[in-house]
Parts: structure tokens; C-alpha cells; sequence
């Protein structure tokens, strides 16, 4: 018998992010909606899809009924809603999670917004799995002014986050990107974890990609794992380096994204440089996606861990001509079925 969980979702960012401004148009969620209910492969088709909860898509500041309108609106593709990415930045509405008290009472705001909103469409049963995803809202040069005084910082605005979410019952995921001051590797990722100290409310998102770029050290060299002159063609070596930051994050790990990545850079529109996302079909992906997805979903011992009860595709900045072909989703879905066919279980 075929896997069921976990259940595969979609993501709506890569719909947005890079997006805007002097770059390509935001992809209308509506028109990923319809990307994503329309993929199929072999008869199985996406489960629910993750969102940003950010204008254009689907405002923050929604009120009861909007998010009623909008839970009716995903069901009528016949999708689920998975976790959230929750607008914590400056730019939109909340500030940095090292800055001012100003700053960082609007970076929780932003937090307690996006549970109340997972609250209720959990409540009218759209949402059955999923947290709410954040990040330092600071770059890494920022940062470094004061590691240690920073992450301390960090690490209380996450707490401060954390009473909230517990709150609304929601669970936060920091998603650890080389962008993102005090997470931009695996070392400081793993200590502002232990520093904010809330195991089951603020967790990890391991992103196949942004994960793979700890290995390399882009803004961390004292933390890279692979040498400066590695070949790719090694292949166990990148096993043993990528397993080292996985072992290492994976007892914090709540939520968790498919992706490829070819080791390197890439941003676009107003986002920083972070880890590039191939597709899946890309020659030049560094990642085996089912092999490496089994260091996330499985323990050290090689046992199911089965901890996420979905999983999503991650994506960002492609061009909006990759994005709008449907034959991107199929590809993309085909990829997640070999991940729950190798990593998955079956509930009837």
C-alpha cells in the first residue's frame, strides 16, 4: 500500500518573495492555486499548500470573515492549509528581532496576527497541520557588530513570541538561511535554539537548500564543514557534511521543505543573497532530494521520526515563466511522492 503522510503541500512565497518593484510581477495566489490542484502525477495530487500571510496574497490584517472567505476559497481548489510565513520584517509592518523595543513589540505583533489566523482555520478545519515561520529579521553584517549580545536579543524577542503562539496552542519555526543574522549557520542556529530554550513551541524549518549552504560556510567560514577546494563529484563527503549540520538541527526540526540547490548564491528584487533553489529536474542540483530528505525525516538510527505530518515544496525566485508552467508542479510533485514513498507511512 502507498504512503498517505506525510501530506504534500505546495508553497505560495515563491509567489512573492523576489517579487514586486523593479523585478517580475507577485504570481497571484490564485493563479498557484490553480498550479498547484492541477498537478498530478500517476493519480496523486498536492494535499494542501503553506501560505504567506502578506498582501497581495492574503492580508495579515484579515479580519474573521476574510479569513472564513479565504479558508472557503483554498477548500473550493480542494487543498488543505499548511504553515504560515509570518510578515515579521520592517518593511512589512514588523521590525528586527535584535532592534529597538519599538522593533521588536511590532516583530511579535506580526506573530500573534498570523496565529490567530492559523487559530481559526484550524477551528473550521482547513488547517490541520503547520506553525508559523520566522526568522531574525536582520542581516548578518548587522549582527555581527555583537554576536553575543545580539542573539541574546534574538533569542528573547523569539521567547517573547513563543508566550504568544502558545497562546493560540500555534508553534513557531525559525528557518535557518544564510541571509538571516544569528541563524546564518548551523553553529548559530543550534545556539539560539538552545538559548531561547522552548522545545516544541520554537522549532527549526529545515530547508533542503538553505541547510546545504551551512556545509559551505557563505557568511560563517569558521563554520564550514565542506574544504574550500571540494569537489562535488564527492559525493560521500557531502553525505558526511550535510548529515553533521542535519544531526545537529534535526531534534529541532517541526517543519520541513523539499528543495534543490546547486551551491550557490542567489538573490533577487529586494531579497538578500541566500541559498539558490534549482529545479527539481535542474542537472547542475547538488542534492539526491530522496536520499537527503531521509537526514531530515529520519533519526540517526535510520527510523521514521514521523514528526511532520506534512511537508512542502520550496522554491524561491524562479522566473515567472518556470513558475506559471504547470509542468514545473508536476515535476515538483513527482519529486515529494519519491520522498513520502521513501520516508513516509500509511494511516488509514
Amino acid at each position: 500500500m502507498t504512503n498517505n503522510y506525510p501530506k504534500l503541500h505546495n508553497a505560495a512565497w515563491p509567489g512573492v518573495v523576489g517579487k514586486g518593484g523593479d523585478s517580475e510581477p507577485i504570481i497571484p495566489l490564485d493563479t498557484l492555486l490553480r498550479l498547484t490542484a492541477n498537478a498530478e502525477v500517476d493519480g496523486v495530487k498536492f494535499d494542501g499548500i503553506d501560505l504567506f500571510i502578506t498582501a497581495p496574497h492574503f492580508d495579515i490584517d484579515s479580519d474573521p470573515d476574510a479569513v472564513k472567505r479565504m479558508s472557503d476559497h483554498i477548500a473550493s481548489y480542494g487543498l488543505k492549509v499548511g504553515s504560515f510565513v509570518a510578515p515579521i520584517w520592517g518593511g512589512a509592518g514588523g521590525g528586527s528581532a535584535m532592534g529597538s523595543a519599538d522593533d521588536r513589540k511590532r516583530f511579535v505583533e506580526q506573530v500573534r496576527k498570523a496565529c490567530a489566523i492559523g487559530r481559526q482555520m484550524r477551528d473550521l478545519g482547513i488547517r490541520p497541520t503547520g506553525g508559523i515561520r520566522i526568522d531574525s529579521s536582520v542581516g548578518v553584517e548587522a549582527w555581527d557588530k555583537d554576536p553575543v549580545g545580539n542573539t541574546r536579543l534574538i533569542a528573547q524577542t523569539f521567547s517573547e513570541a513563543a508566550d504568544v503562539a502558545e497562546d493560540y496552542d500555534e508553534y513557531l519555526v525559525a528557518e535557518g538561511e544564510i541571509c538571516w543574522g544569528g541563524m546564518h549557520s548551523w553553529r548559530e542556529m543550534v545556539k539560539l535554539l538552545e538559548l531561547v530554550d522552548r522545545p516544541g513551541v520554537v522549532g527549526f524549518q529545515a530547508d533542503m537548500a538553505h541547510s546545504m549552504l551551512y556545509t559551505l560556510g557563505y557568511n560563517a567560514e569558521a563554520d564550514r564543514i565542506l574544504p574550500k577546494d571540494y569537489d562535488w563529484s564527492d559525493k560521500a563527503t557531502l553525505d558526511a557534511a550535510y548529515r553533521k549540520v542535519a544531526d545537529a538541527l534535526r531534534p529541532w526540526t517541526m517543519d520541513f521543505h523539499v528543495a534543490q540547490n546547486d551551491g550557490t548564491v542567489f538573490g533577487s528584487g529586494d531579497h538578500e543573497k541566500t541559498g539558490r533553489h534549482c529545479q527539481v529536474t535542474d542537472p547542475n542540483g547538488r542534492l539526491d532530494i530522496p536520499k537527503h530528505a531521509g537526514y531530515w525525516l529520519r533519526d540517526r538510527e535510520g527510523n521514521l521520526t514521523r514528526r511532520m505530518r506534512h511537508i512542502a515544496w520550496d522554491g524561491c525566485m524562479f522566473p515567472n515563466s518556470v513558475m506559471e508552467d504547470q509542468q514545473t508542479w508536476n515535476n515538483v510533485l513527482g519529486a515529494m511522492i519519491k520522498v513520502r514513498e521513501a520516508h513516509g507511512w500509511r494511516e488509514d
